[in-house]
């Protein structure tokens, strides 16, 4: 089975609001598992983007469970991505500061991607 005839299903969560450095955490933590696995343990992560990915996660094993042929219990995380997406209203916010100031701060969003392949097999 080459790389080319692989089939993914994707699932991607656009403009989240959550950081996509504190969302890549939890990214890294499930890339490469199988589904099953990371279902576990996005379910007790107690990082706040666990519950983003779960819902990600669930997202892409209800689009693979489309295809018949599929076998949902042999996919694992082929890809898990967090990007940065546009800062919230795509400008700089601002919060009072000592002696008059502004002092300005993000509101940032990321955008989550996560790709299911299955698990080619071993017998042939």
């Amino acid at each position: 089975m080459s790389g080319t005839d692989t089939k993914g299903y994707v699932a991607k969560h656009r403009w989240a609001r959550i950081t996509a450095r504190k969302a890549r955490l939890v990214a890294d933590l499930i890339r490469g598992r199988s589904a099953n696995e990371a279902l576990d343990l996005l379910e007790f992560s107690p990082q706040r983007a666990g519950a983003f990915y779960l819902k990600v996660l669930k997202s892409a094993l209800a689009n693979a469970s489309q295809d018949e042929e599929v076998n949902l219990n042999r996919l694992f995380i082929a890809d898990c991505r967090a990007d940065e997406g546009p800062m919230l209203q795509n400008r700089m916010r601002w919060r009072a500061g000592p002696q008059g100031r502004a002092m300005p701060f993000a509101k940032k969003t990321s955008h989550l991607t996560l790709v299911l392949e299955e698990t080619p097999e071993e017998g042939n």
